[in-house]
């Protein structure tokens, strides 16, 4: 069963009306005046980070793409539950969780544990819990034909990390908490950069019923990107940029690219260049 399949057995189940029908990062829930963004996300040992990783790291990014979850939300975030494996280093790992959430200013609100046979791959879950700023909160799903599309953030960081060996953008993410909020109430869409702009504006065209038009020489990559390596960092994910849609003409509160536009439907969901894109946007399960 793929990752598509699986989402699409879970939509027979029912379903919250913030659920958004699985189609997003984040569910919503109002309680009283206040309405609440809700996310989890887990990461696994052999997919998300290599064997030998410092578990301090590993706990950075398992709060961190959760975090980045919110800020595409625009959403303040209130706390998060940590299911965590008992590994060798756990010490380690609890340190990785006091530097995220001092950095950040999240608190710890619970969570489990579980010990692991001996050989088993680690995996990790975290569910953010924050209060939207605005609503209504955004979503993947509002944009507009005529909007143009941003990132806030840079592309390809990930993908050098990863390579040179020094993990740092790879591994520690900065989540845009700030520049979520300050974009919340001024965007049409929007959705973090996690598994591939190419991919991500796809899925952002496809739930809005557009078709995405990006510039690829408009990309803002990260310095050492090269030239040749330009369409390999824009679907190799792991960036948590924020990808958004808001009419033509806006004036962003917070330093943004424009990368492209939304058009009318048309027989492609997502053109690069004016051309079919490649055929690997982005990595996805399964």
């Amino acid at each position: 069963m793929t990752e598509a399949e699986f989402i699409a057995a879970l939509r027979t189940l029912p379903l919250a009306p913030g659920a958004e029908g699985l189609a997003d990062d984040c569910a919503t829930l109002a309680l009283g005046g206040e309405t609440l963004v809700l996310t989890h996300d887990a990461i696994a040992e052999g997919v998300h980070y290599l064997p030998g990783t410092d578990p301090a790291d590993v706990a950075w990014k398992l709060v961190a793409v959760n975090l980045s979850d919110l800020a595409a939300k625009g959403a303040e975030p209130l706390g998060v539950l940590i299911g965590a494996a008992l590994i060798e280093g756990s010490e380690r790992f609890v340190e990785g969780l006091r530097a995220i959430l001092e950095a950040y200013g999240v608190p710890l609100l619970g969570g489990d544990t579980i010990a692991l046979k001996p050989g088993t791959p680690a995996t990790f879950g975290c569910t953010a819990i924050g209060r939207a700023t605005v609503t209504p909160v955004p979503t993947r799903a509002g944009a507009r034909p005529g909007d143009a599309l941003f990132v806030a953030g840079t592309i390809g960081a990930a993908m050098l990390g990863f390579r040179a060996g020094d993990g740092e953008a790879y591994l520690r993410p900065r989540p845009l908490l700030a520049e979520g909020r300050a974009l919340a109430s001024h965007v049409h869409a929007m959705m973090d950069v996690s598994d591939g702009l190419l991919l991500d504006a796809r899925r952002m065209a496809e739930a809005s019923g557009c078709t995405a038009m990006l510039s690829l020489d408009a990309f803002p990559f990260a310095p050492g990107v090269a030239r040749e390596d330009r369409i390999a960092a824009a679907s190799w994910g792991d960036d948590y940029a924020l990808l958004f849609a808001a009419p033509a003409g806006f004036e962003p509160p917070v330093p943004v690219v424009q990368v492209g536009s939304m058009a009318e439907k048309g027989p492609a969901s997502l053109l690069l260049d004016g051309a079919k894109p490649p055929e690997k946007l982005g990595y996805e399960h399964g």
